[in-house]
């Protein structure tokens, strides 16, 4: 263990929050197709997360997730157009009490698309709200900050923009969403009030599908030869109903539909996305540097998911539970509080970040939180060892080609140890069971070999536990209404 000193009270917290983020899509991950020193430059500053898993391979699901403290059966959203109860309260509502600035530039997501385009939940928390979900969808909606930027910056732009949607390609850099959310959070750190602590989350659509919005120029920063390799599926995973079904009916279309070369430019666009972003942050560090608030900030940079970019023979997210949809990079820098340069091999989950940043400000987590750890202790080399298990849940949570949900319903679940990762998918009562240290591209299924039978079975019984904790820890959702005692008197029989 180090020898670390006590936090500052109250620091500074910027969240920065990529979209569809595979684990090993940065150049601290071992990625070499493109140069991400900004981001590499925050890694080595901090503590890197070699294993952190979403809780649910699904936007709204798993967003909601980060910011309630709550897995998905916590809190209730389950599915992509899944709207967040509102007796939730997001982490941001306690950092208000506090007596933090509270600012969003960018993607929520909590709930579905379509609600949120006219609805702020009553507990989201923020002082500033400038909402956008994605460049070209729910243009009209009041809350859209890209939108009232852009009219300034370059009406002609803007009704292109709303004529062409999706089918606007290779958006100028000092037009892009990416751009925009960069340009809000340095507005906002160079207006901070120095008497007062703020939280900030910047959160961008990119590396997300469509892959071809990113600059043009931004084509050349990509080495195409690291792409050129794609996991092939793993053997057998071809009989389980529900992997077949994202094959053939995926939202981005079927998967045999798509050869090498779409593959690789599909790649290509989302590495030259994340170019783009890791440009977009280090503006954002250099304005913490120039306000000097760098020693007084807790930065950190996560996604809510990642892309199978044709792994496995499959595509962007959904059903499937193989690394490259549900692991997310995760990096935290806190000057003179996590000491640099810490790859942490212990298992962290993305709604642990609540816990994590309402620690980091002083405020106890409520009960409600009970599956929300607090990473500072691993951060800062107080622990070693973090949660048991992750977790990550799909139950018919995303769409297919007629962008409708599943039916018959797709539901799996996986729970990982750190070495070993069980998936289960439901349909079928299917089960691999993978060895990420010996397979970490995960094309041995052990499910069937006896040698692991002990294995298997710990990881379901884990499963099994961790599914009741979660139903036994959550309170009703439509509150209580207890028997008074003339009530108690008459069911008793005793009047």
């Amino acid at each position: 263990m180090s020898n670390t000193p006590t936090p500052p009270q109250q620091p500074n917290i910027l969240l920065i929050m990529s979209d569809q983020q595979r684990w090993d899509s940065l150049g601290c991950y071992g990625q070499t197709a493109i140069a991400t020193p900004n981001l590499d430059g925050l890694a080595a500053a901090g503590a890197l997360f070699e294993q952190c898993y979403t809780p649910s391979p699904i936007c709204t699901p798993a967003r909601a997730s980060l910011f309630t403290g709550k897995h998905v059966l916590g809190h209730g959203v389950t599915k992509v157009y899944d709207v967040l109860p509102n007796d939730e309260t997001l982490f941001t509502e306690y950092l208000q009490q506090a007596g933090y600035r509270t600012a969003l530039f960018g993607k929520l997501h909590v709930s579905s698309g379509v609600h949120e385009q006219t609805e702020r939940h009553p507990h989201n928390g923020f002082d500033v709200y400038d909402y956008c979900i994605e460049a070209s969808v729910g243009m009209h909606s009041p809350f859209n900050g890209y939108v009232r930027w852009l009219a300034e910056q370059d009406p002609a732009f803007l009704a292109k923009l709303r004529a062409k949607r999706r089918g606007l390609k290779h958006i100028p850099r000092h037009l892009h969403f990416t751009h925009w959310a960069a340009e809000k959070t340095i507005d906002f750190i160079r207006q901070a009030d120095p008497a007062r602590p703020f939280f900030c989350k910047m959160s961008v659509f990119d590396p997300h599908n469509p892959y071809d919005d990113y600059p043009a120029d931004y084509a050349s920063r990509v080495d195409i030869e690291p792409l050129r390799h794609v996991i092939a599926p793993a053997p057998g995973d071809d009989s389980i109903y529900a992997l077949q079904q994202e094959r053939r009916l995926s939202y981005l279309g079927p998967a045999d539909s798509f050869s090498n070369d779409d593959i690789l430019e599909m790649r290509r666009g989302y590495y030259a996305s994340l170019a783009l972003l890791d440009d977009e942050v280090g503006r954002v560090l250099a304005a913490l540097d120039d306000a000097g608030l760098a020693e007084n900030t807790l930065v950190i940079f996560v996604s809510d998911h990642g892309d199978s970019l044709g792994d496995h023979g499959l595509f962007v997210k959904g059903v499937q539970l193989y690394d490259e949809a549900i692991r997310v990079p995760l990096l935290l820098r806190w000057p003179g509080v996590i000491p640099a340069g810490q790859r942490l091999s212990a298992l962290a989950q993305l709604h642990d970040l609540a816990a994590t940043v309402l620690a980091a400000a002083g405020i106890e987590p409520p009960p409600e939180m009970f599956d929300s750890a607090n990473l500072l202790p691993l951060a800062r080399g107080q622990v070693e060892r973090g949660r048991d298990h992750a977790v990550c849940l799909y139950r018919n949570s995303g769409i297919n080609d007629q962008k409708n949900y599943f039916g018959p319903p797709l539901n799996s679940s996986m729970i990982c140890n750190g070495r070993y990762k069980l998936a289960l998918y439901h349909n079928d009562a299917a089960v691999q069971l993978f060895d990420l240290h010996a397979d970490p591209h995960e094309q041995h299924n052990l499910a069937d070999d006896s040698a692991h039978a002990a294995i298997k079975a710990d990881l379901l019984t884990a499963l099994t536990n961790w599914l009741s904790t979660q139903v036994t820890g959550l309170e009703s959702r439509g509150g209580s209404a207890l028997p008074d005692e003339t009530w108690k008197k008459v069911i008793n029989n005793r009047f």
